[in-house]
Formats: structure tokens, sequence, C-alpha cells
């Protein structure tokens, strides 16, 4: 039947246009992004599941941020420690010098003298061993923390080591000092005291520091890992998009001239009246 009121074929032919078009805007859209999924319009689960692992992974560049800052922290306390053990091994050395009963007086006096400049160098050291206003060794904190996980619910602690002179660790008085052989020696138990106490508040924060370093790297794997997961669920295939992209462009030609052709057929019927 010939009609120019309907044109079945012309119809036919836009649909499959529309749907061309339709499809290689898709493939531009993927092509200039580079993802199959980029919106939630596009597969509305795996954007939502993509969504949630990118989140995972900001958190992960914020609990680096935290390891970091905990370990630099940490690390300015072991080198305030480990300085302080070289100056109670200095000090123990002037100390036993000056507990030889053979010593002169204004010998012993000058040994002294160099003693109590070491004493007043640990106090320096312990007040200026922080890093971003925390001190972990001046007794001014319990105990710093690092986030663990990327929703915050876990973190790494790591106690305090106080190494102030006269506490618990470093026995020696904030005045210590001695005037004849006998002070000398009380005060050479004393600094070995000190010593065995600092070498375990050393291990102490060394195990904690290490432990924050290893989380590090743990963390950064993690992430990187995430991150792959997440580009094998979006990314596009831009080989395979290229292909399909060449391909839809002769169709849609294909698809104009087919509309084309169409819609010149009712003019077949001008013949009917001739």
């Amino acid at each position: 039947m010939a009609t120019i009121n309907t044109n079945a074929g012309a119809m036919v032919a836009l649909q499959n246009l529309n749907s061309t078009n339709k499809e290689l805007q898709q493939v531009q859209s993927r092509i200039n992004t580079g993802l199959a999924v980029s919106s939630a319009k596009d597969n509305g689960g795996v954007f939502a599941i993509a969504q949630k692992m990118r989140s995972d992974v900001n958190g992960y560049s914020a609990v680096g941020n935290s390891l970091d800052l905990a370990a630099s922290t940490a690390d300015v306390a072991l080198a305030g420690g480990e300085a302080i053990s070289d100056l109670l091994v200095e000090m123990k050395e002037k100390a036993l010098a000056a507990a030889d009963s053979s010593l002169d007086a204004s010998s012993r006096s000058a040994l002294n003298e160099d003693f109590k400049s070491l004493r007043d160098q640990i106090a320096t050291i312990v007040s200026n061993a922080e890093f971003n206003g925390t001190n972990m060794i001046d007794g001014s904190v319990t105990s710093i923390s690092a986030l663990a996980n990327a929703d915050g619910t876990n973190t790494i602690r790591i106690s305090d080591e106080n190494l102030s002179l006269g506490g618990g660790v470093v026995t020696l008085a904030a005045t210590a000092s001695f005037a004849t052989a006998g002070d000398a020696a009380t005060i050479v138990t004393t600094i070995e005291t000190s010593l065995d106490n600092l070498n375990q508040s050393l291990a102490r924060l060394g195990t904690g520091s290490k432990s924050l370093e290893v989380h590090k790297d743990f963390v950064a794997k993690l992430s990187d890992a995430l991150e792959k997961g997440i580009g094998n669920l979006v990314d596009a295939d831009l080989a395979k998009e290229s292909a399909r992209l060449q391909s839809l462009q002769v169709k849609q030609q294909l698809g104009v001239q087919a509309l084309s052709i169409a819609n010149s057929a009712p003019s077949t019927i001008l013949g009917y009246f001739r």
C-alpha cells in the first residue's frame, strides 16, 4: 500500500539512526573520560561499589599522613633518647675518673664541671625533642596514636618514655654532682641503672616506630590494590571503544542514507497520477 500519511520505512530508519546516535554518544563519552562507568546512569551498582572504594582510597591517604606524623614524632623522641644515652656514657666516664681516691681536689672539681655541663645538656635535649608540638620524652603526654584504617575505628598507639632527669628512667637527679670520690662512685652506680632503664625505653620506642613504618607500607600496598580494583570496574577498554567508534560512524552514515531513501518514497506516488 502506497501512502503519504504514514511512512513506516522512515519511522524504522529514524529509530535505528537514533539508536546508533545514542551508542555513538556513549562511546564518545567513554573515549573522552576513559571510563566505562562514569556516572550512576551508566551502571548504578558498579558506580556505587567504585565510589565506596574511592572513599577508602582517600581515607587511606589520611591514614598515611597520620602514620607519617606519628612516626616523625617517635623518631624525634628516639633521636633525643639516643643522644641522652651518649651523654650518660660520657658522664659515667667523668664520674668514674672522679671516683679515683688518688685524684687531687682540683682535678676532681674540673671533672665535676664537665659532668654538670653534660647533665644540663640532658635537660636541654629533653625539653627540645618535640615534633609538631608533641614531646614524647618530657612527660607532657602519656602516648601518641595514629590512624590504622580508613574509617578511623582502629589506631596504633605508642606510649611515651619520660626521660627527664630524676624520673623513673633517668634516675640521676637534675642537681647531681660530686665533691668527693665517694660521691662520684655513687653517681656511677646511678648512671649505670639509668643506662639500663634507658636502653629498655629506647627499645620500646624503636619497636613502636617500626610498627608504624610496617603499617604504612601495608596501607600503601592496600591503597594501590584498591585503585587497581577501581580501574578494573570502571575503566574503558580504549582499543575496543576505538573500533566501536569507527563501526558506529559507518553505521550512522548508512542510517542517514536509509532515512533519506525512506523519506523519498512518498514522492513515487506522483508517478501514479501522470
